[in-house]
């Protein structure tokens, strides 16, 4: 049996908001492992055990470039330590200089985009110079170009901490404008069912396996519900099986907005600042007394 640490108890219920107590008798049924245990508190407290996890810490903007055609176009995150460098005017000008030269010149990853010239030297050589400018660190996280099958739209919000590009083939603008508001709103994790991995369906099939058992359901039965629960899932996270935002019934889906509109979506991407990146959450008299501590060491 594996030694459960309260440093894992509290590790665990930051990443879940679940009781303290529950998170150590997970800990303890799953011998010490975090992502059983999450796993375990889900069965045992529903998706509440999960919410935590979502939240991010990052600060930083999601900026987007569209050729004037609409045919070609890119979408990129660049983080920052505050908020308030994020919103430094230099640092936003950094941001819309590599999207465009993401559109334009197709770098195949971060260090290639670092490589680009840009101003009197290189996008890293910009970079280093406003972070010794500013004082803090700034770094290049990820983007995506897109050559369109259609026509790119985009949509940006909440300080351009949620950014939206996608390539709606038929349709009008104000269909792909409606459509990128409703990712930027609803998340969608994937276009349809192909996008969703089999590893996540097979967490889903087994904790709802696992919630009707334990609430007495016949073990017959558990295989027919867990389908229908990921059945369930699939529509709360893929954009087709999404209801549309502005439904007037409410049950209207994307698929079946498109399918009105003689639209198709060839595909999106959606980055929200700090999405999966965890940020250390240091107590301040702690921070103040182990510099103290430091500073009377090195004396």
């Amino acid at each position: 049996m594996a030694e459960i640490t309260a440093g894992m108890v509290k590790e665990l219920r930051e990443k879940t908001d679940a009781p303290m107590m529950e998170c150590k008798k997970a800990l303890s049924e799953a011998d010490g492992d975090m992502v059983k245990a999450e796993e375990i508190l889900r069965v045992k407290l529903g998706n509440k055990a999960s919410k935590a996890a979502a939240r991010v810490a990052a600060e930083g903007v999601v900026s987007i470039h569209i050729s004037a055609d609409g045919k070609l176009g890119s979408i990129l995150e660049i983080n920052s330590e505050t908020d308030f460098v994020a919103k430094n005017d230099d640092f936003l000008k950094l941001a819309g200089d590599c999207a465009a030269l993401i559109a334009i010149n197709n770098p195949a990853d971060v260090a290639a985009l670092s490589a680009l010239p840009l101003g009197e030297g290189t996008v890293e050589s910009t970079r280093s110079a406003l972070v010794g400018k500013i004082g803090e660190n700034m770094s290049l996280r990820r983007f995506t170009r897109v050559e369109a099958k259609g026509k790119l739209q985009s949509y940006i919000h909440g300080g351009a901490k949620v950014g939206v590009l996608i390539d709606l083939v038929g349709g009008d603008e104000q269909l792909a404008r409606d459509l990128a508001m409703h990712i930027a709103a609803s998340k969608p994790k994937s276009l349809d069912a192909s996008g969703v991995s089999a590893e996540l369906l097979d967490t889903e099939r087994r904790i709802a396996i696992e919630k009707a058992r334990e609430s007495g359901k016949p073990e017959a039965m558990l295989e027919k519900i867990a389908e229908g629960t990921v059945q369930k899932y699939l529509k709360d996270v893929t954009l087709l099986g999404q209801v549309f935002v502005k439904a007037e019934d409410g049950k209207q889906t994307i698929e079946q907005l498109l399918k009105a509109k003689g639209a198709s979506v060839a595909s999106f991407t959606l980055y929200v600042v700090g999405e999966g990146i965890e940020k250390k959450v240091v107590d301040f008299a702690t921070e103040v007394a182990e510099q103290q501590a430091a500073a009377a060491a090195a004396r």
